[in-house]
């Protein structure tokens, strides 16, 4: 604990002030940042569609069985391995090479792909060979990424604030759009395939190129005021209302509306800045060639490996024909630029990464190299890799369910959620001051701070409130006081031993601080559990709970305890309730 009085009040106020700042775009629209941070409503408060979605896992499997036989096929040829035919067999599970050199499929199959096929037989001029389970599996998760890479995608095109999509089991995908209102729009958005494209980028206006790079930008924003559109749901462009359009329509409109500025075969396509939620957001202009057909269908696999010096990268094959045009497209990015020209990796006309390329890539696999490591290296690697397999394997989505919760709910949810919350508080409030007198005083001050800190953190983190949330918001209204009084109680106890009022307050708080920190580490650890196991509201009942937590810790020990050591020390006050208690307690 800080000795000085002095210091705790100016962290106290300061701590104040910035809540207020955070808490202020939420209830006064005219706020001075116009892109703070508020907290959003869920699905179950503001209403709008809730999906479950069908992962046709097994389709995308015998898709992957297909390539296999042909990649096989190719690569026999190509050293020089006889064989008759390759095949699949057992629901597409296992590959049968028929063939007069078995020894010789038997050890290529071993070295090309140790971790994904298992050798089941060598006989009668066969090789029978599994896919592995666990490669399998691992496949499978993979869909389901790549799948949900595809609808947030989608859904970051809709504008939709704050969705929610997550996988439940191993083939099927939970979709929640809070404050939708066009449910057949978002169904075609999500259903539709993803169109994944990698194409050059034009050297001398790429973002960090300089002069250029700002006058593309220019034009952006000339197109923009000449035509009176912009990229949203809602925008004012020139201190006019203008007409907010999805990604989609904007982006065609605005490469109709440069093309006589643009050079031939070019495109403008935008990527998501890095701190941005939504590409509405923030984004960043990419001028990209055009000029190629090497789309996702291309592509194989893709996967996240470690290079020698366990950095992450991204591997990713193609087949034959993409082959020879990756090749050819890098070849002439590395010679046209001097091994500094830049491809990107579009997926629905968003640019997702855009990797250096040094030199013409011509081989089965290829790499894209972070140059970095750590857990932000990692995620980016795992994006990339997603955001390619999501192009080159679309999956058939299945509507299993389909829910929509209309507003009038949300509100009445709303209403009676306030009514509770508010007459909660009320009791505790007038519990906390007919029992405790000047610390229930004291305690009830700790606990409308505790409730501000609470709206406070949840609009910093950009939180989702929903009904669980709200759930959450009035238990912790009850557990805050929970600290107070113990450490009332533990106050009162020194008294009865006739000790002095300073010494008394400062054990209380001092023994009763184990106990208090004992009760709120076990429930941060289920609350933990819970955002880890759980989905969707159950998370958002564990994000409020341990916000509360962290809040009522705060208040509880530090704020009481700043409060009535500036009672003491400052204004004199020589007694509390509890000495009277005290008092009678030694009587009897």
């Amino acid at each position: 604990m800080i000795e000085s009085l002095r210091t705790r009040w100016i962290i106290i106020i300061a701590v104040i002030g910035l809540a207020l700042f955070w808490v202020g775009p939420n209830f006064i629209d005219s706020w001075p940042m116009k892109n703070a941070n508020k907290v959003n409503y869920g699905l179950d408060i503001q209403g709008g569609l809730h999906l479950v979605l069908g992962v046709d896992s097994n389709e995308v499997v015998i898709e992957k069985t297909a390539r296999m036989i042909r990649g096989l096929s190719s690569e026999f040829k190509s050293d020089n391995i006889d064989f008759t035919d390759v095949k699949a067999q057992a629901g597409n599970r296992e590959v049968v090479v028929v063939t007069s050199q078995t020894d010789k499929v038997k050890d290529f199959i071993n070295r090309r792909y140790p971790a994904t096929l298992q050798i089941l037989s060598t006989s009668n001029g066969e090789v029978v060979a599994r896919f592995a389970d666990t490669e399998i599996q691992r496949y499978k998760e993979q869909i389901v990424e790549q799948s949900i890479e595809v609808i947030r995608n989608r859904i970051d095109e809709f504008g939709v604030s704050e969705p929610s999509i997550t996988a439940q089991g191993d083939n099927r995908i939970v979709v929640q759009l809070p404050g939708i209102e066009d449910s057949a729009r978002a169904k075609e958005l999500i259903n539709k395939t993803a169109k994944l494209n990698f194409r050059p980028v034009v050297q001398e206006f790429h973002p960090f190129a300089g002069q250029r790079s700002q006058e593309l930008v220019g034009w952006i924003t000339d197109a923009e005021k000449a035509g009176n559109y912009h990229l949203g749901l809602k925008a004012t462009v020139a201190n006019t209302e203008s007409k907010g359009l999805q990604y989609s329509e904007y982006i065609k409109k605005l490469n109709a509306d440069l093309a006589s500025k643009l050079p031939r075969n070019t495109r403008v396509s935008f990527e998501k800045s890095q701190n941005a939620k939504t590409i509405e957001a923030g984004k960043t202009a990419y001028l990209l060639d055009v000029d190629n057909d090497l789309s996702g269908g291309a592509l194989d696999d893709a996967r996240v490996n470690y290079d020698e010096f366990r950095n992450p990268v991204v591997s990713f094959q193609f087949n034959l024909d993409g082959r020879r045009k990756f090749a050819e497209m890098t070849g002439g990015i590395a010679e046209k630029e001097n091994g500094q020209g830049y491809m990107a990796i579009v997926l629905d006309e968003v640019v997702q990464s855009a990797p250096t390329v040094q030199n013409e890539i011509n081989s089965d696999g290829a790499q894209i190299t972070l140059g970095s490591k750590g857990p932000e290296a990692e995620e980016e690697a795992k994006l990339i890799a997603t955001t390619l397999r999501a192009g080159a394997l679309p999956a058939a989505l299945t509507q299993l369910e389909e829910r929509t919760v209309g507003p009038s709910l949300g509100a009445d949810s709303i209403r009676k959620g306030k009514m509770a919350g508010l007459v909660g508080g009320i009791l505790v409030l007038i519990f906390m001051l007919l029992y405790y007198k000047k610390l229930g005083v004291i305690a009830n001050i700790a606990l409308s701070l505790n409730i501000l800190f609470i709206l406070a953190l949840l609009t910093s983190l950009g939180a989702t409130l929903t009904l669980p949330g709200v759930a959450g918001i009035v238990l912790t209204i009850g557990m805050a006081v929970d600290a107070n009084v113990i450490i009332f109680e533990r106050i009162k106890e020194e008294l009865r031993k006739g000790v002095g009022m300073k010494t008394a307050i400062k054990d209380g708080f001092d023994h009763a601080f184990s106990a208090i920190m004992d009760a709120n580490i076990t429930t941060v650890a289920v609350c933990i559990v819970l955002m880890y196991f759980g989905t969707g509201p159950i998370r958002g009942f564990a994000v409020t709970l341990i916000c509360g937590v962290i809040t009522s810790m705060f208040t509880s020990i530090f704020v009481s305890r700043a409060i009535i050591d500036l009672l003491i020390e400052k204004f004199g006050m020589k007694s509390i309730h509890t000495v009277k208690l005290a008092s009678s307690a030694r009587g009897n």
